[in-house]
């Protein structure tokens, strides 16, 4: 493992990506902890008490890495960007010229891509538009708790500048991740994901222990190590159709007569059931905290923003299970697959051509999906609620860490996926230049 690290800084190429994504990772850790304009600093404190008691704080801030609390320039993190990719990916089930753009290949993935960006904008300016009215005076009180002023001076003038910089700074989180995607190692924006999720583990890790000993720190940092080698083992799963090419004569030589394999993971979507699947809680999440209506928010509050509510792990473990085979269906069609493979002369051993092969890719695939999508849900979702049962949560604001801490099940999973994902493509730019790569 050693001597497969070293090679990653020989290689040229390699080396410059890593430095790259380094870099950027260090500028959006920078930008999380830069205040916008007009904002007290002084009250931030109180912010941050009020989100480590969980609740709708503690959810909101999970994919901000800290920066929702400080209100910084980054505070609204990637998530518009994600939810702009969610409804960019509805709307080409429903709307013929987005589906027309889906299958144009390159120029058509452009032209949504484009759009993603302007629907980004549209959703950053509405959510920090609710953050500005939320941390102020008079909408500041979540779950009829009295909290911090961060807008003193709440005018016009002082809402359309922290705006325009939450914009800023998401459309900057968009580009960075976009650069990271070109011209470094992985894929921008869940690298950044990653990166605010994994930011607040050594804190939440210091107040498990503080609330509950060494001996349980120890005990909960070997059940997280034995879940991410159970994500790793499922994540390299894999179901591999056999298909033959018959031979076949041109000119005066002979082609095919080969025999190759189409794998099908387990976990054909990876992580990203769990970012979208997050994401659409995350909107009626931010809804409750913006809006006054005191019993919407407080509903939501028990029920949608607690890891140990029976109601949020039912429709979060739905909407994993949803997403995966949504997305699954969205990355690989059976349809195009065995269209594909009849043109090039294939067959799978012992099925027909053509409409036979079709119905079983589909088959195949619908089944090692459940227990992929399952396996996600089971890992995002009961973590949580066992750290909730037998962690101590209720001592007050030191244990609302513990309570955050809840979450740990979506985190570790999103961590554990990016990084393993990360890790393939460096260890194939490794075998690309004849060095051992790190997956055995």
């Amino acid at each position: 493992m050693l001597s497969s690290m070293l090679n990653m800084f020989r290689v040229a190429d390699l080396r410059k990506r890593i430095v790259f994504t380094l870099l950027m990772i260090l500028l959006y850790r920078i930008g999380a902890f830069m205040p916008a304009p007009g904002i007290d600093v002084e009250q931030v404190q109180l912010l941050r008490d009020r989100a480590d008691q969980g609740g709708v704080l503690a959810f909101l801030q999970l994919f901000s890495g800290g920066s929702l609390t400080s209100f910084a320039v980054f505070a609204l993190g990637v998530m518009p960007y994600i939810t702009a990719s969610i409804i960019m990916q509805v709307l080409g089930v429903v709307v013929p010229r987005i589906e027309q753009w889906q299958q144009q290949g390159a120029v058509g993935q452009r032209k949504i891509t484009q759009w993603t960006r302007y629907l980004t904008v549209v959703i950053a300016v509405i959510q920090s538009t609710s953050f500005a009215f939320l941390f102020n005076d008079r909408g500041n009180s979540i779950s009829g708790q009295s909290g911090a002023n961060l807008l003193p001076d709440f005018h016009i003038g002082t809402v359309s500048v922290v705006v325009l910089t939450l914009t800023a700074g998401t459309a900057l989180l968009m580009w960075m991740g976009e650069l990271i995607t070109q011209k470094g190692i992985g894929n921008g924006m869940s690298l950044l994901i990653m990166i605010s999720i994994v930011s607040g583990f050594p804190a939440q890790g210091s107040l498990i222990q503080a609330e509950n000993g060494a001996i349980v720190s120890l005990v909960v940092l070997a059940f997280l190590m034995l879940m991410v080698a159970a994500i790793v083992f499922v994540e390299q799963g894999q179901r591999r159709i056999p298909v033959q090419f018959a031979k076949r004569v041109v000119g005066r030589r002979m082609y095919g007569g080969q025999n190759t394999y189409i794998p099908l993971k387990v976990n054909q979507s990876g992580v990203i059931p769990i970012i979208f699947a997050s994401s659409v809680l995350y909107l009626p999440v931010l809804v409750a905290a913006a809006l006054p209506w005191d019993g919407f928010r407080g509903w939501i509050d028990n029920n949608l923003a607690q890891p140990d509510n029976v109601f949020y792990f039912t429709i979060t473990g739905l909407l994993i299970v949803g997403f995966a085979y949504f997305y699954t269906a969205i990355t690989f069609d059976p349809v195009k697959q065995a269209d594909t493979i009849r043109k090039q002369g294939g067959f799978v051993p012992g099925i027909r051509p053509g409409h036979q092969t079709e119905r079983y890719l589909a088959r195949i695939l619908s089944r090692i999906t459940l227990p992929g999508a399952l396996f996600i849900a089971g890992v995002a979702l009961v973590p949580s609620i066992l750290i909730n049962i037998f962690l101590d949560t209720s001592a007050g604001v030191g244990a609302g860490g513990a309570a955050g801490f809840g979450f740990i099940g979506i985190s570790i999973l999103i961590a554990a996926g990016v990084s393993l994902e990360t890790m393939k493509q460096v260890d194939s730019q490794l075998t690309m230049r004849n060095y051992e790569g790190f997956l055995k």
